[in-house]
């Protein structure tokens, strides 16, 4: 399967091709490094888990903002990378990394395809919380993201639920990988 993904060079290329700025590029290349470190780390805990699948996900992740910067810019991602002719598997990795994810029911809020988007494989989790954990280009701690989501979302939402079960998951996974990560 990873002979058709991208390399990360090529990955690049295309955020700058389809009009990513400076900015999110290097969002993207942090996010993908701190994903990479979270996947090797799984890897030493003995799970099976495609550090080259979740590299280029977590490169392309956001490669919908190149077009807007709200929610949408997942699923407008993943027409990009249909269009691009992407692996299926990025394609989820971009759709399924807002958030903690969306259930159908939101999505047909938003005005998505009715269908989930939350993450499911190991690949789409991994990279949708190492996003959890970068703001901007820089390490953040998991609390500062549930704090700007309660006051942008409103404390209730379940997009917040969603991302301290994520943060839940791999710290029982592999520990919180947060109080070890250096801010950048």
């Amino acid at each position: 399967m990873n002979e058709h993904l991208p390399s990360p060079r090529a990955a690049l290329k295309l955020l700058f091709e389809t009009g990513c700025s400076t900015r999110v590029v290097e969002h993207c290349k942090a996010v993908a490094g701190l994903a990479v470190r979270i996947a090797k780390t799984c890897k030493e805990k003995g799970l099976n888990v495609d550090t080259q699948l979740i590299q280029i996900g977590a490169l392309l992740h956001d490669i919908g903002r190149s077009k807007t910067h709200s929610v949408d810019h997942a699923i407008i991602g993943a027409e990009i990378a249909r269009s691009l002719g992407l692996p299926e598997p990025i394609v989820s990795i971009i759709e399924r990394h807002v958030g903690g994810g969306l259930t159908a029911k939101e999505a047909k809020e938003l005005g998505w395809p009715a269908k989930s988007y939350l993450p499911e494989t190991l690949e789409e989790k991994i990279v949708n919380y190492a996003d959890k954990l970068i703001e901007g280009s820089r390490t953040v701690p998991i609390k500062r993201t549930i704090r700007k989501l309660s006051k942008e979302l409103g404390e209730t939402h379940s997009s917040i639920k969603r991302v301290k079960k994520l943060h839940e998951e791999f710290s029982c996974l592999i520990g919180d990988f947060n109080a070890h990560s250096h801010t950048a």
